[in-house]
């Protein structure tokens, strides 16, 4: 089911490997339409391999892949269905599944659900997808843009490390994704909130403890 906007997300019911609980937490810190600026943004390389990806990642390499392996799996069965239909872009975190995009109706919509669920191993979903048409070619082009963009001022902030953030960005409303801090949360969330062309904010998060997160920024042996 849908989390209806401004309310938290209930706590996930399972556990990760190493026995952690965390809680997801979807909220949406709305803001108001930026006026556009001059000048450009740089745009984050993209050439890093997924090995040095998942060594700063803090989630365990098991679940790294596995996020890539429920993408595919959810994407192919929506494809299936419904064909060009939807556009309906899947994002896995820690095994919790994000849905952006647009469907043509609400009976597609609430089918895109159980979808997501009958794919193995997935803990949540998050439905953010909306009744409409698809989204224009250039529409697409100007969210990865502001994805870039986003992604490219983390980095210059210096806040937080820009790995432990995702940003994924449908008709300029950027969701941001991680297992994070509170005050890591806040940071990214005003970064991408004062970033050009972003409408809205919308928080998807697992939020760890302050010695949590550098006991996974640290860890001692062989990677989990």
């Amino acid at each position: 089911m849908k989390t209806p906007p401004q309310a938290l997300a209930p706590s996930a019911a399972s556990a990760t490997a190493d026995g952690r609980r965390r809680t997801l937490v979807l909220g949406l810190a709305a803001a108001s339409t930026l006026p556009l600026l001059q000048g450009c943004f740089p745009v984050v390389a993209t050439g890093v391999g997924a090995g040095a990806a998942m060594v700063s990642d803090r989630r365990t390499s098991g679940t790294y892949v596995e996020d890539e392996s429920i993408e595919w799996k959810v994407s192919g069965r929506i494809r299936q269905r419904f064909g060009n239909t939807v556009n309906v872009n899947v994002t896995s975190y820690n095994r919790n599944v994000l849905l952006t995009g647009q469907a043509p109706n609400a009976t597609v919509l609430g089918e895109l659900e159980g979808i997501v669920a009958g794919v193995e191993h997935v803990r949540g979903v998050i439905n953010e997808v909306v009744v409409g048409p698809n989204s224009t070619l250039t529409a697409r082009a100007n969210d990865a843009l502001i994805t870039s963009n986003v992604k490219a001022r983390f980095v210059d902030a210096k806040r937080f490390s820009a790995h432990h953030v995702k940003v994924v960005t449908e008709a300029n409303v950027v969701f941001l994704l991680g297992i994070v801090t509170r005050t890591e949360a806040d940071a990214a969330a005003e970064v991408a909130r004062t970033s050009q062309g972003v409408r809205k904010v919308v928080r998807v998060f697992e939020f760890i403890s302050d010695d949590e997160a550098r006991r996974l920024d640290n860890p001692t042996g062989a990677r989990r």
